[in-house]
């Protein structure tokens, strides 16, 4: 499905949300205090992204009428996910290269789960060919970013 069948600016604002990903990884790049904020603020949005994922997929539940429990507890999933990746910088471990490599890996499948919802409810055309491009442009920044 070619996102070219969804209205031009939620294309745009779509894709645009990759952005603030990639000023992330040049930040982190350039080395110094930007380095640290770079990946500070990339491993915020890689999960903000997540959590904000979790409530399109308990919208479509909800608007599809859904009584089984699984789509919603599907649906808090990415917000305790994000959550879980943040601990290790409160307890002072290893922070943020492993938390990134896990919120990548989750951002990279999301489309999975997209695409079964999508059999289960109706999603406009063109909706999944754009959150592939979506996932896997901030997935593999934020993988960039695990490992800058």
């Amino acid at each position: 499905m070619a996102p070219t069948s969804l209205p031009r600016p939620l294309v745009l604002f779509g894709l645009s949300g990759i952005l603030p990903q990639a000023l992330c990884v040049i930040m982190a790049l350039s080395g110094g205090e930007s380095r640290w904020i770079g990946l500070a603020a990339g491993c915020l949005y890689a999960g903000l992204i997540l959590s904000f994922l979790g409530g399109l997929w308990w919208m479509a539940a909800l608007l599809a009428n859904e009584r089984a429990s699984w789509p919603y507890l599907l649906a808090v999933l990415p917000s305790l996910a994000a959550w879980a990746t943040f601990l290790p910088w409160c307890m002072g471990w290893r922070w943020p290269g492993p938390s990134l490599v896990i919120l990548a890996v989750l951002l990279l499948a999301s489309p999975l789960v997209d695409r079964a919802l999508a059999h289960r409810y109706h999603v406009p055309d063109g909706w999944i060919g754009l959150r592939i491009r979506m996932a896997t442009g901030l997935g593999l920044l934020t993988l960039v970013l695990a490992f800058a």
